[in-house]
């Protein structure tokens, strides 16, 4: 069979799209060529929240419905014009990962299946400190979208007190993500300290309402701030991602005036074209000013003189410093029964 192909010209680059009509969402029916041409739509904003960091592609070659897989480093023969940045992994290991620099590196994944971006929160300048805190509010079971916008709301109340700026958005799913642009002085560990120390003065103002236990069990109905997504080889979707889920939804940045009305059904690759048509990427000044975490390292000293020591990692790194048992409680409950 004809191997049958377009070309889309994205910033003076022509990118070829193979197979344009195979189906990527069954569902509502999208194809490739959609895929590619919302990608091609919301290329100036995407290429913002992706640019120069280390990306994994989470790639579907024959659409969300069928295998997939993630893709840390970047395929042997990409073009000599993508550039790549070499991050290394809690293991030891390392990896050459792509890194978009212009929406032609977004088109270009995308004819390999790449519909979700998971940037890191570095640059390729300097791999080992990040510049963006990130604030994953994961509803549990009992809990929803609502919720989680509660949360959102008291965050940035939090957030204006110690003077510092989120940039909120959905995740594509039923949760929220708020992004802080921050200097990049802190290494991975001093990042998700500051994470922690937002989650428990969270826990504070909103007793039975959120969340920093790690094990599922004792989470309860609540909003969990999931401080691991500042660690090492930890990865978030970027602003305007699409999501492998049926409907193709994305993961839409706002302004905090739509927050409190938001619903994560409005976002998907039909809707987000229009919307970015006529209000363009609204988290467009995010990069204009990056801050300090001091005040909320200040925040973490005070807690832990109070007695509130370290919380898991995630169970395939290493033993961290300080770090507490990650044995399930239930089941170190039954070992010293």
């Amino acid at each position: 069979m004809a191997d049958e192909a377009e070309e889309l010209t994205a910033g003076g680059r022509t990118v070829r799209i193979s197979h344009p009509d195979k189906i990527y969402y069954p569902r509502p029916g999208y194809t490739k060529r959609d895929v590619a041409e919302y990608y091609l739509t919301v290329g100036e904003g995407m290429t913002r929240a992706l640019r120069a960091r280390p990306t994994t592609l989470e790639r579907y070659p024959e659409g969300v419905e069928s295998g997939s897989f993630f893709q840390k480093r970047a395929p042997k023969n990409h073009p000599s014009w993508l550039r790549t940045a070499r991050i290394s992994f809690p293991s030891g290991r390392y990896a050459d990962e792509l890194c978009p620099e212009e929406p032609a590196a977004i088109l270009w994944a995308a004819n390999l299946g790449g519909l979700v971006f998971h940037p890191w929160a570095v640059r390729a300048e300097d791999t080992e400190h990040p510049d963006e805190l990130r604030l994953d509010l994961d509803p549990q079971p009992g809990t929803a979208f609502a919720e989680a916008v509660a949360v959102a709301v008291e965050l940035r109340g939090l957030l204006d007190e110690l003077g510092l700026r989120g940039f909120p958005k959905t995740s594509g799913g039923r949760g929220l993500h708020v992004f802080v642009p921050i200097e990049p002085r802190w290494d991975f560990a001093g990042v998700r300290r500051a994470a922690i120390a937002v989650g428990r003065e969270l826990e504070r103002r909103m007793p039975g309402k959120v969340t920093t236990h790690w094990w599922k069990e004792e989470r309860g109905e609540r909003i969990f701030l999931d401080y691991n997504q500042n660690a090492r080889d930890r990865t978030i979707a970027a602003a305007y991602s699409l999501r492998a889920r049926p409907h193709a939804p994305v993961s839409a940045p706002l302004t905090w005036d739509e927050v409190p009305d938001a619903d994560p059904r409005d976002f998907d690759l039909r809707t987000m074209v229009t919307r970015y048509r006529e209000r363009g990427d609204v988290h467009a000044d995010m990069d204009e000013r990056r801050y300090s975490l001091e005040p909320l390292l200040d925040l973490a000293a005070r807690d832990e003189s109070e007695g509130l020591g370290e919380l898991p990692y995630p169970p395939d790194y290493p033993k961290m410093p300080g770090e507490p048992s990650r044995v399930q409680p239930s089941r170190a409950k039954k070992e010293t029964d």
